[in-house]
């Protein structure tokens, strides 16, 4: 038989919209649950101790395939910083959004936090030790850390400027005072309760959010407001 008898090679038949879209699916489903192992090792360990070595080996996956959903290290702690931030959202600031303006969103939002933060005392804040490793680093990394942090503290000083003109507080009442005073009770926090492991904190941050109400002027009974978080998280473990 001749080459010119030979049959054709057939053709391969071009992807479907529907394999394509499948395709970029599971890549999409890769990519979130690498993020969220990033995620977990990122709180233990921080942003800096990330590597695509390590990941590719909780993924079991290779360091390649790692890369290829990233490109870079620092692609990757960014998608890290924006994920907490996600989540921080969704459990602390929207149900916050809930409550009335004033007083009982500001107070929902401290005690959503407080209720974060009483789990990262064992499992670490990616803002916190975020800016003890960037706080001096200037680069994309820093500026995705900083810029979430920013607008989370944002948020918190548009509902005491909110509770102000509500009637909640003194009309003379710094509203910048406050709510650096609030963001204060929660680093306070972190450094006791996870660092010193000093029993007792979460119910002296508590006691402090109650003082600083009290401080500023509440118009709003303390009895009507979000209930405080917990105090059962062991500050006591082991970070």
């Amino acid at each position: 038989m001749s080459v010119t008898e030979l049959p054709a090679k057939a053709s391969r038949a071009p992807a479907t919209g529907g394999a394509v879209a499948k395709s970029q699916q599971k890549g999409q489903q890769t990519k979130a649950a690498i993020v969220d192992a990033a995620l977990g090792l990122a709180t233990q360990i921080g942003l800096e101790g990330l590597s695509i070595g390590a990941l590719a080996e909780v993924m079991r996956m290779s360091k390649s395939g790692v890369f290829a959903h990233f490109g870079s290290r620092e692609e990757l702690q960014i998608s890290v910083i924006r994920e907490y931030h996600v989540r921080f959202e969704e459990e602390v600031f929207f149900p916050a959004l809930q409550q009335p303006r004033g007083l009982p969103r500001l107070a929902a939002l401290f005690h959503n936090w407080m209720n974060r933060t009483s789990i990262e005392i064992d499992s670490g804040c990616l803002y916190i030790s975020g800016a003890v490793e960037f706080d001096d680093r200037p680069g994309p990394v820093r500026d995705a850390l900083a810029g979430s942090v920013r607008t989370w503290l944002a948020a918190m000083y548009r509902s005491v400027v909110q509770a102000k003109e509500a009637g909640h507080l003194h009309p003379d009442a710094d509203e910048h005072q406050m709510a650096f005073e609030i963001h204060g009770l929660i680093l306070a926090l972190h450094y006791e309760a996870r660092f010193l492991k000093t029993p007792g904190s979460i119910d002296r941050a508590n006691t402090g959010f109650s003082n600083i109400l009290a401080r500023y002027g509440s118009a709003t009974p303390l009895s009507t407001l979000p209930k405080k978080a917990s105090g059962k998280a062991s500050p006591s473990k082991p970070v």
